[in-house]
């Protein structure tokens, strides 16, 4: 409910004055940081390679905090609270200040405008009128109050009644623009409590679909990246999305937010070179993604530190040099003592066996010099012979090699495999050519930390091992230069930057092109799909185990993901994970939140607790058609739902239906504002209508028919020529 009676002086005239201002403070920063920048590209490559690795770092920062401004420039700031202490605070997506250092704009994620999310007029905290400001570009359109203390506000002498919540139900009507939006203008109370959770350990958040999960998670690497800057910085967060096509979805939420420090992938984008095309059965996926199977690999590892049969015999210009089987032992036993990685082991093998043979030729040589031994050893070195036999022992080996020939040569699985039955190596073996599926993953990323690189290059120093040297010298640097910086950046930060090779680099470049690079906070979405491999393979990436984890259990679509927290979440964290639930749906309307419900429980899945935030008319529609015009039924309902959003401002619809007539839609589609999708490639996407195909075909696996029916904002129309599956009807 909006509070006329304010207008004249808090209206939207007031609002708009000082909107302008902040916008004009926002356009200010950025022309002073774009001078700033020129200033220092104008100075060019001279100076001593210090001062140019100075003017590199700070040429970085500043290029960051122009995208930051530039990132934050739609609905700068949403909110106002009028405080009983007379205080007023603006809030917006980050933090503005005058020239003169008083505040302008309250960053969301700062303690002060914590009320604005969780103040209720049953506990005000000292919030008198909460305001709400919609903007579209730099003109406030309207505004909203929501009173929380009446008398507060009559002893303040301004009128005023209890407010709804038309700004988030308002949001919740926005058509859909097939990009994610934030949420920042709308968190409730429940979310912002789980974006607020303390760093440590981990979070499991569980929720059905429309409560906000994936917003959440990226409000809180957001808030995260805020509230521990210093720990956060140079390690930065990850955050695992289920597709490609999820991660466009979402990629420009963290920026809006003012952040950029987040590195987005896939599970299967960790593994470098490496294409996902492959497909295979749940039996087989359900084996590979089974913990023990880290045993397996580690043992297929170990078997290429081979011994042979019997020893061998290498003559030298006519000498004989015995291989033995014993020095290979004692060789390879000393290689592993260390504990470095196969790939990495093998140099200290090769130079023991080849110290050891030119040993053997020294013996038969009387008074060796110094000299003569080191041509000696270069004989050892240069004899092919002798290189085979050292390479047979212990060869250098990529992961991708190792599983092709694992699981295509029976007598390898045989021996790595040999706690698995007959039955399941059968299930694993496949043809050498076969591609890599999204199960071969985490096995992949298993192989690659027991075998590491191939030998080639210098290893890299880690950003994170800042001697106190660079720290102190990058603490002069800050001084010298003084506030004129215009920038907030930490001796740390600076000092990483500086580092000679890495001065141009941010922390998500650096952390995607290193494999062993370890975050300091991983954001997992979707997790319910992630199998107990999958988990190994992201423990490695944060060994502080700070991870914020948001999934639906009763939506898992993979035969190796999980069904009940504690089964995946007890091995990893032991005692140090916490769930919290989410609770509203404020995506989905009631009925089909009803329908989905209904189908879900009758089916037998885990199924969360769900209540929905609002109703819309007629917003679940059955269709029984004919199988002959299965399609153009489809099609027909999907084309209708387009022409019926256009009238009201459009939308996006989508049709959902099983994989096998999906060449059929497209064919006799023709409309490119309808996307045809999959069960399982719909997850974590959203549609203002959506039409579901065929439900019965697509319930061969539950979760997928549960994730297909709740995708849709307004609308959902079930097409189908089979009967219904059980919990569904009319």
């Amino acid at each position: 409910m909006h509070d006329e009676s304010t207008a004249t002086d808090t209206g939207l005239e007031a609002e708009q004055r000082v909107v302008d201002t902040l916008y004009g403070r926002l356009d200010t920063l950025r022309d002073e940081a774009q001078a700033r920048l020129g200033d220092i590209r104008r100075q060019g490559p001279s100076g001593s390679p210090q001062n140019r690795s100075e003017r590199d770092a700070f040429a970085t920062l500043y290029e960051d905090r122009i995208a930051q401004l530039d990132a934050v420039e739609d609905r700068l700031c949403f909110g106002r609270l009028d405080m009983t202490d007379g205080e007023t605070l603006y809030v917006g997506r980050i933090g503005l200040s005058d020239a003169e250092h008083a505040p302008l704009l309250t960053d969301w994620r700062a303690p002060a405008a914590r009320a604005f999310y969780s103040a209720t007029a049953a506990e005000p905290g000292g919030v008198m009128n909460r305001r709400h400001l919609t903007t579209r570009g730099r003109l406030v359109t309207a505004v909203e109050d929501d009173v929380l203390d009446v008398e507060a506000l009559r002893t303040a002498g301004r009128e005023g009644t209890l407010a709804g919540e038309g700004a988030l139900l308002a949001a919740l009507d926005a058509r859909r623009t097939g990009r994610m939006g934030d949420i920042v203008a709308t968190i409730q109370a429940e979310q912002d409590a789980v974006i607020r959770a303390p760093m440590e350990g981990a979070l499991v958040v569980q929720g059905g679909p429309g409560t906000g999960k994936t917003a959440v998670a990226l409000h809180r690497a957001a808030f995260l990246l805020y509230h521990h800057r210093e720990r956060l910085a140079s390690r930065g967060v990850l955050l695992i999305g289920p597709s490609r096509q999820f991660l466009r979805y979402i990629d420009h939420v963290l920026p809006s937010l003012g952040e950029t420090g987040a590195v987005s992938t896939t599970l299967a984008g960790l593994v470098k070179n490496v294409t996902i095309t492959g497909v295979e059965s749940d039996a087989t996926a359900r084996i590979k993604g089974r913990s023990d199977m880290a045993a397996v690999i580690k043992k297929a590892v170990r078997e290429r530190q081979r011994v042979p049969l019997t020893d061998q015999t290498v003559r030298l210009d006519g000498r004989p040099v015995v291989i033995r089987r014993s020095d290979i032992r004692d060789a390879q036993a000393r290689a592993r003592r260390d504990g470095r990685p196969h790939n990495e082991a093998r140099a200290s093998f090769a130079k023991d066996m080849i110290g050891r043979l030119t040993g053997q030729l020294a013996e038969q040589l009387e008074h060796v010099e110094a000299d003569d031994r080191r041509e000696l050893e270069r004989e050892v070195r240069d004899s092919r012979p002798i290189r085979i036999a050292i390479n047979l022992c212990w060869l250098p080996i990529t992961p991708e090699q190792l599983l092709r020939d694992l699981f295509s040569k029976s007598h390898l699985l045989d021996d790595a495999a040999s706690t698995l039955s007959r039955a399941e190596r059968d299930l694993l073996l496949r043809p050498a050519s076969a591609p890599f599926t999204d199960a071969d993953v985490p096995l992949l990323d298993e192989a690659a930390e027991l075998l590491g690189d191939m030998p080639s290059g210098a290893p890299r120093r880690d950003a994170s091992e800042l001697t106190s040297e660079e720290v102190e010298y990058a603490k002069e640097v800050l001084e010298t230069f003084g506030s004129h910086t215009m920038i907030q950046v930490d001796a740390e930060t600076l000092a990483s930057r500086m580092r000679e090779g890495t001065a141009r680099l941010s922390v998500a470049e650096r952390a995607s092109a290193d494999r062993t690079w370890t975050y300091g906070h991983v954001v997992v979405d979707e997790a319910q799909e992630l199998s107990p491999m999958a988990w190994r393979m992201l423990s490695r990436r944060c060994p502080t185990r700070s991870f914020t984890i948001v999934g639906d259990v009763a939506q898992t679509s993979s035969a190796a993901g999980t069904r009940w927290w504690p089964e995946a979440m007890d091995p990893l964290f032991g005692g140090t994970w916490a769930l919290r639930e989410l609770t509203v749906s404020y995506r989905i309307p009631a009925q089909v939140a009803q329908t989905a419900q209904s189908f879900a429980k009758a089916a037998g899945l885990p199924v969360s607790e769900l209540s929905a935030a609002r109703e819309v008319a007629d917003a679940v529609a059955y269709h029984r058609v004919d199988p002959s015009s299965l399609v153009s039924s489809a099609i027909r309902r999907a084309t209708h739902r387009v022409a019926t959003l256009a009238e009201s401002g459009g939308g996006l619809v989508a049709i959902v239906a099983p994989e096998q007539i999906h060449d059929a839609l497209q064919e006799e589609l023709g409309d490119a504002r309808v996307e045809i999708i999959g069960a399982l490639a719909s997850k974590g996407l959203e549609y203002d209508a959506v039409v579901v195909v065929e439900p019965a075909a697509i319930a061969s696996r539950a979760g997928d028919l549960y994730v297909a029916l709740t995708r849709p904002t307004r609308h959902l129309d079930i097409v189908h020529s089979e009967p219904l599956p059980r919990g569904m009807g009319a």
